[in-house]
């Protein structure tokens, strides 16, 4: 059985001692080991991938760490590693993030279980239908926004749904929700904010004579678009290029980064760290579909 076991606490000497010598005891074999001291906050990170070798189960493995975590205190979890996340997409009436999951998806390059798409319209209703995956028109206006919040959650508990991501859902999620879902939801903007604001952010970055495009995937906090970041990325713009192709460039950098945030969340390489994330890369050696993206 492999697995993966995900460490924080805070920083002191002896963790990894104990931790190696707990799996090995158990007939472990770690195949992958991050680990990472934030000297700032004194805290210590570490993902382990695990192979275990002589029969022992996860369920046992995962009851016999308690011991070993208590002196440390540490906050930990033991993750089947062939086991898929069940995942919940939103979008509203931009389509490319949407699209892009969902090949990756089709083509086993996203290792995740879509559980359902849920929309605030009716554009690409045919389009997840035809996937095969479940559609939910949930609409959002001001007066039935509690409401629409409350389907959602309760979409989230029938479905045991452990991931939302918003692929260009344009609502803003309550305070209270995102309390509530923290760390379990993922989100996608340009990098222009807050530099360009408002409608058409790309064709006023064009008219700016903007030289970089960039991307940015964060998990989902009260503060509108400043919750810890996952991943970003960028593309160069020459003057030769138009406003579409702002456009064109802008929607493809948004759908790789999105990919790449949530491969980081879904094989447990991502780690909140107060307003910021420790991001543990894929190893050389980790499955080609995590590397994807």
């Amino acid at each position: 059985m492999h697995f993966v076991l995900t460490v924080s606490c805070r920083s002191t000497r002896g963790i990894v001692a104990a931790i190696s010598g707990y799996l090995a005891a158990r007939g472990c074999n770690i195949v992958d080991s991050s680990q990472f001291d934030d000297l700032d906050t004194g805290r210590f990170f570490m993902r382990v991938s695990v192979i275990s070798e002589e029969g022992v189960g996860l369920e046992e493995i995962a009851e016999g760490f308690a011991p070993v975590a208590a002196p440390f205190a540490m906050d930990y979890e033991f993750h089947d590693a062939g086991r898929r996340m069940k995942v919940i997409l939103m979008v509203s009436r931009f389509g490319h993030c949407l699209n892009d999951l969902l090949y990756r998806w089709k083509i086993g390059a996203l290792p995740i279980d879509i559980v359902g798409i849920v929309s605030n319209h009716l554009d690409y209703q045919k389009l997840v239908v035809n996937h095969d995956i479940p559609f939910h028109l949930i609409r959002v206006t001001k007066d039935r926004k509690p409401k629409a919040e409350a389907e959602l959650m309760e979409l989230v508990e029938q479905t045991g749904a452990e991931l939302i991501v918003l692929a260009r859902y344009m609502q803003v999620l309550s305070d209270a929700l995102c309390r509530k879902m923290a760390g379990r939801i993922i989100n996608i903007h340009h990098s222009f904010l807050p530099s360009f604001k408002g409608a058409n952010p790309y064709r006023q970055a064009y008219q700016r004579g903007v030289k970089l495009i960039g991307a940015t995937a964060h998990y989902v906090t009260a503060d509108l678009d400043e919750g810890p970041i996952i991943e970003q990325d960028i593309v160069r713009i020459t003057h030769a290029q138009s406003a579409d192709d702002y456009v064109a460039l802008g929607r493809d950098v948004e759908s790789q980064v999105l990919a790449r945030a949530i491969h980081a969340h879904i094989h447990h390489r991502a780690f909140i760290n107060g307003n910021r994330t420790v991001i543990f890369p894929a190893s050389p050696g980790s499955h080609a579909s995590e590397r994807m993206g």
